[in-house]
C-alpha cells in the first residue's frame, strides 16, 4: 500500500509519464512506431520509481518488479533503484534497501541498476553522492561498472535539460567518483551519447549529426553511448545500423564497445530481444553470446589501485579485441 510520505516523495521527485514524452521533451518528431517503443523505455523507469517509492515491503517492490515483460524488466529495477537510492538517502544514508535489492532479483540487472543509482543523484544534492553506493563485494563487476552511475547522471541531464548540456555542450564539474575525478567528465559523456540516441528518435543521420557538433575529445565517448543504446533500447533495423556503423567513422571501435556491453547487460538479465542480437552482430560483428564472452573474457579484476578507472581499461580491452577480431568487420 502507497504510504503518504511516499506519495509527496513521489510528486517532488517524478516526472510524468507525459513529462519523459519525447513531445512534451521537444525532440523532433520520429517515425510513430519507433517514438512509441523509445517512450516506452522511461516510461517503465518511472513505474519501477514509483513502486519502489510506495511500497513498504521490499517482496512487494520485487513482486511488481518480476510482472514486468522481461524486455521491459530491467528499465522497471532503473526506476526501482532510483527510488530506493533516494529513500536510503533520505534515511540519511543508513538505509539498505538498495542494497537488499541488487542482493535478490535486482543482481541480474545490476547494469542498468546503477544507472538507476545515477537517476537519484540527479536529483541529491553533490555531498550525498559519496553514500550513494551500496556495498555488494560479493556481485560481480562491482564496483567497476558502476562508472555506469555517472552515466545515468550525464543520461538524465541531457534528457530532461537538453538546452544546456546537449544544445550548450555543457561539461560537468569533475566528482572524485571511484577515486578518478579525471574520468567523471568521460563516463557522463557515454550518458549524453545514450540520450541522444532517444532524443533524435533512432534516426541515424540526426543522431550522428548531433554527435558531430560535440567537440571532437567527446566524440569517442558519445559514440559508444550511441552504441549503448542502440543496442540494449533498439530503434532500427540492420541496414540502419549498418549506416550508423559508416558514420561513426573512426570511432567504429567506440560504437561496438557499447553494443559488446549492451549485449552484456542483456545476457547477465537473461533476455536478449532480437533488435539487440541484431544491433551486435551488426555493430561489433559477433553474436550476443560471443560478446558477453568477450566481455568477461577481457574483465579487468577491480584491485588493486591504478593509473586509470578499471572500467575503462576493461573498455579498451573491448574495443581492442574487437579492432584485431576478424568477426569483428561485418560483411
Amino acid at each position: 500500500m502507497p504510504t503518504v510520505f511516499g506519495a509527496l516523495r513521489s510528486l517532488m521527485m517524478t516526472p510524468s509519464m507525459a513529462e519523459v514524452g519525447f513531445r512534451r521533451r521537444g525532440f523532433p518528431p520520429a517515425p510513430a512506431d519507433v517514438t512509441r517503443r523509445l517512450e516506452a523505455i522511461p516510461q517503465a523507469v518511472i513505474c519501477g520509481f514509483e513502486w519502489g517509492i510506495d511500497v513498504r515491503e521490499l517482496w512487494e517492490l520485487e513482486r511488481r518488479l518480476e510482472l514486468v515483460d522481461p524486455e521491459q524488466r530491467g528499465f522497471a529495477y532503473e526506476g526501482a533503484t532510483m527510488a530506493c537510492t533516494v529513500r536510503d538517502a533520505m534515511a540519511g544514508g543508513r538505509g539498505r534497501r538498495t542494497e537488499a535489492l541488487l542482493r535478490g532479483p535486482g543482481r541480474r540487472h545490476i547494469f542498468l541498476a546503477y544507472i538507476g543509482i545515477g537517476f537519484a543523484m540527479a536529483r541529491l544534492p553533490r555531498p550525498l553522492w559519496a553514500r550513494v553506493l551500496p556495498d555488494l563485494p560479493d556481485v560481480p563487476y562491482h564496483p567497476t561498472m558502476s562508472w555506469l552511475a555517472v552515466d545515468g547522471l550525464g543520461f538524465d541531464r541531457a534528457y530532461f535539460d537538453t538546452p544546456r548540456w546537449v544544445d550548450g555542450q555543457r561539461r560537468p564539474k569533475p566528482y572524485p567518483w571511484d577515486g578518478h575525478p579525471e574520468y567523471f567528465a568521460r563516463a557522463w559523456d557515454q550518458g549524453v551519447g545514450r540520450a541522444l540516441w532517444f532524443i533524435h528518435g533512432g534516426q541515424v543521420p540526426a543522431v550522428a549529426a548531433a554527435v558531430g557538433r560535440f567537440a571532437t575529445d567527446r566524440h569517442a565517448d558519445l559514440w559508444s553511448g550511441v552504441g549503448l543504446a542502440a543496442t540494449f533500447a533498439g530503434g532500427c533495423g540492420a541496414a540502419d545500423l549498418a549506416a550508423l556503423r559508416r558514420h561513426a567513422g573512426p570511432y567504429a571501435a567506440d560504437l561496438a564497445q557499447g553494443a559488446v556491453f549492451a549485449a552484456k547487460a542483456r545476457t547477465w538479465a537473461g533476455a536478449v530481444p532480437p533488435h539487440s542480437e541484431v544491433a551486435v552482430h551488426t555493430l561489433a560483428g559477433v553474436d550476443a553470446t560471443a560478446a558477453a564472452q568477450l566481455a568477461d573474457d577481457v574483465v579487468v579484476d577491480p584491485f588493486p589501485a591504478a593509473a586509470q578507472p578499471h572500467y575503462e581499461t576493461w573498455r579498451g580491452r573491448v574495443r581492442d579485441r574487437l579492432a584485431v577480431a576478424p568477426s569483428a568487420r561485418p560483411s
